[in-house]
């Protein structure tokens, strides 16, 4: 296991850095390479908290625990290096950047990523840019229109698609990729990650959502709950049916607590 994990997080506390709120309150996960793995939990749990203080948001501050990512400490990264090293996060609501186009974003994004001393020849940036619309079934019209200027929801997650179709990373984690989409723009959506994960089976995806729906689309290893700030049930994708069919009922007697607070919140089974 450790020579293919690319991701491992041990008892991670964060809260938000301009308030004394704590949200996470003790996470625990690994992750190996092409592996996919889902996190449902109802509002307020932390999920999107979890996937933003990975990216390196400076909005929460780190109070316990630590990251490592592919054997480097996470947290010693800001987000720009974290991006560089290979983490990608596609946004519940992307930006909007009117005056540049998607192409322009794209090359200058892929050239941040490239050795100092490699310049990225524009000729084959196009020829690149215009393979990867085709395997997304995308019309290359799109790649001159400015960054989620005007874009409907389903048009922005595409956006993020393309984004990850072109940088490649090693780790892309899917913050509530499926909210506001409509079943057709869903299937368009989640058949974009998956010929990416066809095309590079090392790719390993963090996939945070409310609903079981984004999972008949994109078949996860393995299935996390998170509750309360914390990861308190994982295994395979019968836990997303069952709480599609039970809701979290189970769980909302749990108080946010840290580890060091008591008992509370039972382990990760």
């Amino acid at each position: 296991m450790s020579d293919t994990r690319i991701l491992k997080i041990e008892s991670l506390e964060a809260k938000v850095a301009s308030e004394n709120l704590d949200i996470l309150t003790g996470v625990d996960l690994e992750i190996a390479k092409g592996e996919v793995h889902a996190i449902m939990g109802p509002n307020g749990s932390g999920k999107s908290t979890l996937a933003k203080v990975l990216a390196g948001h400076p909005g929460y501050e780190i109070t316990a625990g630590k990251v490592l990512f592919r054997g480097q400490d996470l947290l010693e990264l800001d987000a720009h290096e974290r991006s560089l090293a290979g983490v990608f996060l596609a946004f519940q609501y992307p930006a909007e950047i009117p005056g540049v186009s998607i192409a322009n974003f794209l090359r200058t994004a892929l050239q941040a990523h490239l050795a100092d001393e490699e310049e990225l020849d524009i000729f084959d940036f196009s020829d690149m840019l215009t393979e990867r619309m085709s395997m997304l079934e995308m019309d290359v019209s799109f790649a001159e229109r400015h960054v989620n200027d005007g874009f409907s929801g389903g048009e922005k997650k595409r956006n993020e698609i393309l984004q990850m179709a072109v940088l490649r990373p090693t780790l892309a984690i899917m913050d509530e990729t499926d909210s506001g989409l409509d079943i057709d723009a869903l299937k368009i959506v989640a058949n974009g990650v998956n010929k990416l994960t066809e095309e590079d089976p090392e790719m390993s995806i963090l996939l945070i959502t409310h609903y079981q729906r984004m999972l008949n689309y994109i078949e996860p290893d393995f299935v996390h709950v998170m509750v309360a700030g914390r990861l308190v049930r994982s295994g395979g994708s019968e836990i997303a049916l069952e709480l599609e069919q039970d809701g979290y009922k189970n769980w909302k007697t749990l108080k946010r607590v840290s580890p060091s607070d008591g008992a509370g919140i039972p382990k990760t089974a």
